[in-house]
This record gives structure tokens, C-alpha cells and sequence, in this order.
């Protein structure tokens, strides 16, 4: 990996079905926190990482994105017109042709503090997923890693790891020529008629070959918003951390 990050891709495809009535008329990224959206405040973060270009794989309600591009000349947008039948893969699969260089990717429903990015793009690992320790979020999705701390597994059920090394952030930074195996991997899958599976578990797939580094980062003030609970626990605790940490 050569030279600073410039480009972060975010994937926000998914229908938020879970928010119920919050996400009916926009998608879970444009949830608010303290009167700014989850989307807005990530884009902010890595704009001021130098991030120059951010790429959106988006699907549920995709006008909301395109409509960023007033705002930010730095974003651009495409859609997954199957989001709703795909998993997070498919839609940055279909961001291949967009993607030409070492990238950061980000979820699009994640309250996170600005050092989430500074672990990542200051660590000269080619390819990192950022790992926090315990959350009790009710939704982790498990790493196991071994002791080269490098993915060996992830899974949501902690009875299928051997041990757990941390949670996902859902934060990672991917150089090109891993992003190309990620797709290879994909296309493999795609072709057997599974489009269901997830970048995490592309992940996963890949790591029997490649090293992917696990950036574990204790008390990481962060967390996914999926359902009301996560809400709750994004204003009750998570944002007064980073509000704390990110004056």
C-alpha cells in the first residue's frame, strides 16, 4: 500500500427493516444524532482525513444519497437494484469498476469517534478490519484471529469460533489487489446462485490466502444502528463518549 488513503467507499444499500416506522420514509443512515445524520457525520470524518473521494453503494430509498452530491462534490453514487434479495457483497461488487486504489469501507449505520479512522489509516498493515473489544450491542458480529493477529473467522455465533478476539467496528481499509480477490471470491460464489453473503464473510473466505490484519481497539466509542435498542444505546452512551473525545 502506497501513499495516504484518498478514496472511502460507504455501503448503504440495506432496508433498515428492523427501525420499522423510523426508516419508512428514508434509510437508516439519515437516522439523527443530536440534529445531524449518521451519513452526514461520517462523510465529515473522513473529509477531514483527507478523504477525497467517497464512493456510496446505495439501494433502499437511493434518492437520499444522490441528493449528497449537492452537498459534496466528493461523493459519488451507485445503486444495487437487487438490494433488497443481496447482501452487503453484491453491493460492493458492483462498485468494481468505480474502485481504483487502496480504499477505506465503511458501513452506512455507524456512530463512530474520528480515532476510528486514525487507527486505520496511520497503521502501515496493507489490509485491516478495526476490532473493538466487548460491546454487549445484542447484534456482534465475532472475530477470531490468531496469533499474528490475522482473520481467521467471524460469525455472530460465538459457539462457532474457536475463541474471540474482538467485534467487528464495521471499519476496514482494503488495498486494491485484496479488493480484486474479495471479487474473484465474490464472482465464485455468484456464480453458484448465492448472492446473499456479506463483505465480513468475503473476508473470511479470503483469509485462508491473504493476511487480513485485525486492529483491535479497546473502548472504541462506537456503535451500529439496526434497531431501536442500538438507538437507545447510541444516544445514551455512545455519543456522549465521542462527544466527549472528539471537541
Amino acid at each position: 500500500m502506497s501513499g495516504a488513503i484518498k478514496t472511502a467507499v460507504i455501503l448503504a444499500a440495506g432496508l433498515g427493516s428492523r427501525l420499522k416506522d423510523r426508516t419508512k420514509e428514508k434509510p437508516k443512515a439519515f437516522l439523527e444524532i443530536d440534529g445531524k445524520t449518521l451519513i452526514h457525520r461520517s462523510i465529515e470524518n473522513l473529509l477531514n482525513q483527507g478523504i477525497t473521494r467517497i464512493i456510496i453503494g446505495t439501494g433502499y430509498l437511493n434518492e437520499f444519497f444522490d441528493n449528497l452530491k449537492n452537498e459534496f462534490p466528493q461523493i459519488e453514487t451507485h445503486r444495487n437494484d437487487d438490494y433488497a434479495a443481496t447482501g452487503s457483497m453484491y453491493t460492493l461488487y458492483n462498485l468494481k469498476s468505480l474502485i481504483n486504489e487502496d480504499f477505506l469501507l465503511l458501513e452506512g449505520d455507524l456512530l463512530y469517534e474520528k480515532a476510528a479512522l486514525t487507527h486505520l489509516i496511520t497503521d502501515t498493515h496493507q489490509d485491516i478490519v478495526l476490532a473493538s473489544g466487548k460491546t454487549n450491542s445484542n447484534d456482534e458480529v465475532y472475530i477470531e484471529a490468531n496469533e499474528q493477529s490475522h482473520l481467521t473467522n467471524m460469525s455472530k455465533k460465538p459457539s462457532e469460533l474457536n475463541h474471540i478476539s474482538g467485534e467487528l467496528v464495521g471499519i476496514s481499509k482494503i488495498s486494491l489487489s485484496t479488493f480484486n480477490l474479495m471479487c474473484d471470491y465474490a464472482m465464485k460464489l455468484y456464480d453458484k446462485g448465492d448472492r446473499s453473503f456479506h463483505y465480513e464473510d468475503d473476508f473470511v473466505g479470503i483469509s485462508k490466502t491473504k493476511d487480513i490484519f485485525i486492529k483491535k481497539v479497546e473502548g472504541l466509542a462506537w456503535c451500529e444502528i439496526d434497531d431501536e435498542n442500538h438507538l437507545n444505546r447510541a444516544l445514551e452512551m455512545v455519543y456522549p463518549l465521542i462527544q466527549q473525545r472528539d471537541q
